[in-house]
């Protein structure tokens, strides 16, 4: 069996926050996760789990150790390149979809390819077949008011697929979502893991999730234990 390449991986991870009183959230995080790989965090509230994604996301700079993502360690980069290298390697799902009210839910999925400098055919075409993959081909003229919690979800879920990212970090995903609701985006994201290799590290409280996860990590004050 061929081993897969590490796409996202953190060595020596450490954050710390100053101010009446210097507070150590991450006390050292060594981690790598390889193409295609499915890792759940789960962990007590204020073990650093969201404050690693963050890390790893590029979100926020670490007091000390590196993020390497696709081969870059994210400390030698500028904000330009950093934004750029966010918008191709990696997707983000959070519990609260973060979809811009104003627009369409096909204008929504089509913005990193926006962004990205992609023309407006071309995006709204990518947008469009990934909104039918994901069930949402009759909604794309709809915005986000006028969808179910887990329609909203699962346009989050094609946003953060339009680049075809390397690693998709997802930070409670179904933490807003009914059982049967939340049960229909964990297929999806197993689907699209396997037909795509897309890696998943995903955050979550739920044991049900992350026991459809192929390794489950545990936080602890800090650090993976």
């Amino acid at each position: 069996m061929n081993k897969q390449p590490v796409i996202l991986e953190c060595k020596k991870l450490k954050k710390h926050y100053q101010g009446e009183l210097d507070v150590e959230v991450l006390k050292g995080v060594d981690l790598a996760i390889t193409a295609g790989e499915r890792v759940a965090i789960m962990g007590v509230s204020g073990s650093g789990k969201s404050t690693l994604m963050h890390l790893l996301g590029g979100l926020d700079k670490p007091s000390s150790g590196e993020v390497i993502l696709d081969g870059v360690n994210l400390n030698s980069v500028n904000s330009t390149k950093l934004a750029q290298l966010r918008n191709q390697s990696l997707g983000f799902i959070y519990q609260s979809h973060h979809l811009l009210g104003e627009f369409t839910v096909l204008e929504n999925v089509a913005m990193p390819l926006l962004i990205a400098d992609l023309s407006v055919k071309e995006a709204k075409q990518r947008a469009t077949a990934l909104l039918e993959r994901v069930g949402l081909g009759h909604r794309i003229e709809h915005k986000p008011g006028e969808l179910s919690g887990g329609e909203r979800q699962r346009a989050a879920i094609a946003r953060a697929l339009i680049n075809k990212p390397k690693v998709i970090l997802a930070d409670e995903p179904t933490g807003n979502l009914d059982s049967k609701t939340a049960d229909s985006v964990y297929q999806l994201m197993l689907e699209l893991n396997h037909e795509l290799n897309i890696s998943f590290l995903v955050v979550t409280h739920d044991h049900d999730l992350a026991s459809r996860m192929g390794k489950v990590l545990h936080m602890e004050d800090g650090l993976i234990v």
